[in-house]
């Protein structure tokens, strides 16, 4: 989160007459998988795969003003139909988040929390794919604001038609 969206949500929060905090407590590996079920043929071919990353988070309270966030990071490599391998990375955190309401809440626990996780899962595949005899995949920076927003608007979007074609049914 940028300083200013720190401000800004701190600033919204503490405008309801309460301290806002909101912060990393632990940071942990939650569970990982590597597979290259077609090694070491796949090593005498020529490496130009089609990588595919698939990519969420969700977060659970766990105790008061204490939210376990998982960012979860799947990568998967085929080389001329085959797998190449197979990364599978569930980087977790526990965050405080006290003085916020729901809806800022939610934004910083999809935001904030998975931006704060994600150079660690990116280094955890890094060196899954490198130690795996595959050249190191480095994962570009995300956007996980743009991504939240997104979310958002296609969600308004959604409930937008279902309350228009509710009311053509009636």
């Amino acid at each position: 989160m940028s300083e200013q969206e720190n401000n800004t949500t701190g600033a919204a929060a503490e405008t309801a007459g309460q301290p806002a905090n909101f912060g990393l407590q632990k940071l942990y590996l939650k569970d990982v998988s590597f597979e290259a079920p077609n090694s070491p043929e796949i090593f005498s071919q020529e490496y130009k795969p089609q990588v595919k990353v698939e990519m969420n988070s969700k977060a659970r309270p766990v105790a008061d003003k204490i939210f376990e966030v998982v960012l979860n990071i799947t990568l998967s490599s085929e080389l001329e139909g085959k797998t190449a391998f197979l990364v599978e990375v569930q980087q977790a955190g526990l965050f405080l988040l006290d003085g916020f309401n729901e809806q800022q809440a939610n934004q910083i626990l999809s935001t904030a929390a998975p931006e704060i996780l994600y150079p660690y899962a990116r280094e955890v595949i890094a060196s899954l794919t490198g130690n795996g005899g595959f050249p190191a995949v480095h994962l570009a920076p995300v956007n996980f604001t743009a991504l939240f927003m997104e979310k958002m608007q296609q969600a308004q979007a959604a409930q937008a038609a279902q309350d228009s074609g509710s009311e053509t049914v009636q």
